[in-house]
């Protein structure tokens, strides 16, 4: 039955991509910038209703208060192609820094232009980048928020921290509070598989980190905080799902965890 429904809700989840983006196209380009997000973000609702309907996976948002207004970097863990469009119905008009190859998609590079997203070229370096760190500055100051994986990629849950500097230029450079958030939907909708698995999870989004501190000060508190409220909701969320099949990377980190503990 979880075969089923995971082939089912995968061929739904992209019908719904495919014709969503065709026949919203008219409206989202006559529309004004921002009036215009709010279509990407129906879209995002409307995976998270075919999530419960077809697979029978649900999830709840906590610390929602801790969101602030105004411009600031939102900092997720990032297992999934799940949490890559999850939250935006939450945030008011987020953008990201993303690799330009993306823009030249045939429409949906389209979409990303109009939101203004911020296209980088990986091997870039010198002027470059200092043009992009222009363009992040200015949409920055117009009250946006910047969405960064601080570990740069999908990492299983459970698997050992890997969290890169450039997160620490951000936070120094844009001088915005950081808001921090823990999540584990890789157990449901798991990196690089068709599977998809039923139950119930919890995103935490954590107290944001003011800006003002050493860059360098500022990462270290940053994995602490990240990977203590991490551990702690992975334990959450085994517990609260007992028949989930776990990956590897989870069983250990919990019996590493159990083991400490006990000690």
């Amino acid at each position: 039955m979880i075969v089923l429904r995971s082939v089912l809700f995968n061929t739904a989840f992209y019908i719904n991509l495919i014709v969503q983006m065709i026949v919203m196209t008219p409206a989202y380009f006559l529309l004004p910038r921002k009036k215009a997000y709010g279509i990407a973000k129906n879209w995002a609702r409307s995976n998270h209703w075919l999530f419960d309907k077809i697979v029978g996976t649900t999830f709840e948002i906590e610390g929602l208060e801790n969101i602030p207004t105004g411009g600031y970097i939102f900092a997720p863990k990032h297992q999934s192609f799940w949490d890559a469009y999850a939250l935006l119905p939450w945030l008011d008009d987020p953008f990201y820094i993303l690799k330009r190859e993306l823009t030249w998609i045939p429409l949906f590079g389209w979409y990303l232009k109009k939101q203004r997203m911020v296209p980088v070229d990986r091997s870039a370096r010198g002027k470059v980048m200092a043009a992009v760190m222009e363009r992040t500055k200015a949409e920055m100051n117009s009250g946006r928020q910047l969405i960064i994986y601080p570990e740069g990629t999908r990492r299983p849950p459970g698997a050992p921290p890997e969290y890169k500097y450039g997160i620490a230029r951000l936070y120094r450079d844009l001088q915005v509070p950081v808001v921090p958030v823990v999540m584990h939907p890789g157990l449901f909708w798991p990196r690089r598989k068709a599977m998809r698995y039923p139950g119930h999870f919890k995103v935490r989004i954590l107290s944001p980190i003011a800006p003002g501190m050493d860059p360098d000060a500022f990462l270290a508190h940053l994995i602490d905080v990240m990977e203590t409220a991490s551990d702690r909701l992975l334990i959450e969320t085994a517990a609260a799902n007992p028949s989930l099949p776990l990956p590897p990377t989870a069983e250990q980190r919990l019996a590493e965890l159990k083991a400490h503990a006990a000690a």
